[in-house]
């Protein structure tokens, strides 16, 4: 399987239209005049989430929010297409969330759908039969865009000492990785010019700008990567095989071959793979998106706790509190890719990000319209 590179290849374009006007019929605004609300929906390989949030200086305050596992790649690997069963539990999903958008007069929007959607050969009559039965319109968005808007998301967590830096999103059906040389960009002005990225990872206007060196979209998940694998019994070997078959995947990735310096050098990793395991870390047995958003993990931690998940088993992460039974059968996977990066690019650092595309895609349209103060930074 190759990874995908091209600008906008396996994209299908649907016109990014309000969900709301496309509906048919009166939803009243809210009676006390405030921010706009912005709506984003991220639809992927396992799990369909949305956040409903305010402009509020140069962030954002987030007003709802929806998270659901639907599996609605169950299955693709083998078949090519969306079962009718995964992609009734995404509807029932996307129901709540129409509901959702509606309650709160939302009109400014972004619904997007990625790798299931992407290769799913059935892909543009589930678009249809969700706009039919929701009136919510889903935008299946291009591997480039997808691994933009993650990286702007991370922006608020760029360190004003970094000159070279690696985003990660382990999704479900994909792992996009985003090279950016910020060199040439004085300290103070690092996070403001991962922010620029938004209008696209070409030449940013007048004065220094953050570079895009590289980036690769690989078409494989924590879901895609535990199906490659199924019928391995081993779980050790499972994992081992994992790890390797991911590092395979990146041969084509420019900066694989380049020798990171650890000096100036950050590796921001967003996704539940890392927020998981930055919960073991902690030993969170309830999760807390202030103690994981920004943590920093050091390689021997991040290995302490990948080798804990080993010694568990199958059936001692099913039952471990701290990964959750939505997460037990997809965290070796996750953790596979992410000691596999480890392995590559030797650092002594992670940095933790309890965001991505829902957070880029709300950045993007705020900053779209003029809304944000200087752009998302600290």
């Amino acid at each position: 399987m190759t990874p995908a590179r091209p600008r906008g290849e396996d994209a299908i374009p649907v016109p990014v239209e309000s969900a709301l006007d496309s509906r048919g019929g009166d939803t009243a605004s809210p009676e006390t005049p405030g921010p706009a609300l912005y709506a984003a929906l991220d639809l992927g390989t396992n799990s369909c989430r949305m956040l409903i949030a305010q402009p509020k200086g140069s962030q954002f305050l987030v007003a709802d929010s929806f998270s659901k596992t639907v599996q609605l790649g169950a299955g693709l690997e083998g078949s090519g297409r969306l079962s009718r069963a995964s992609m009734a539990r995404t509807i029932q999903a996307l129901r709540i969330c129409q509901k959702k958008i509606e309650k709160h007069g939302v009109r400014r929007m972004r619904l997007v759908a990625t790798e299931a959607c992407r290769r799913a050969r059935n892909a543009r009559d589930f678009i249809r039969q969700v706009r039919r039965e929701t009136g919510l319109v889903l935008e299946i968005i291009a591997p480039e865009e997808e691994a933009r808007l993650a990286v702007i998301s991370c922006a608020p967590l760029v360190s004003a000492r970094t000159e070279q830096l690696l985003v990660v999103d382990i999704g479900g059906g994909s792992t996009e990785l985003v090279w950016i040389d910020l060199a040439e960009v004085a300290p103070e002005d690092r996070p403001r010019a991962i922010m620029r990225l938004h209008s696209g990872f070409q030449a940013q206007g007048a004065g220094p700008a953050a570079r895009v060196v590289d980036w690769i979209s690989v078409p494989l998940g924590v879901a895609t990567l535990k199906d490659q694998f199924i019928d391995v019994e081993d779980d050790a070997a499972r994992f081992a095989l994992m790890s390797w078959f991911f590092e395979e995947n990146l041969a084509s990735f420019s900066p694989y071959h380049a020798q990171a310096p650890r000096a100036g050098f950050q590796i921001i990793g967003t996704s539940g793979t890392v927020t998981t395991v930055a919960a073991s870390f902690l030993g969170l047995r309830r999760y807390d998106r202030a103690k994981v958003d920004g943590l920093q993990m050091t390689s021997a931690q991040i290995d302490a706790v990948i080798r804990d998940y080993l010694a568990l088993g199958p059936e001692g992460r099913r039952t471990d509190p701290r990964i959750g039974r939505d997460r037990h059968t997809l965290i070796m996977s996750g953790a596979a890719i992410l000691q596999a990066l480890m392995r590559i690019w030797p650092t002594d650092r992670l940095s933790v990000a309890d965001r991505g595309l829902r957070e880029g895609l709300l950045y993007a349209q705020m900053s779209a319209d003029g809304v944000l103060e200087d752009g998302p930074y600290r």
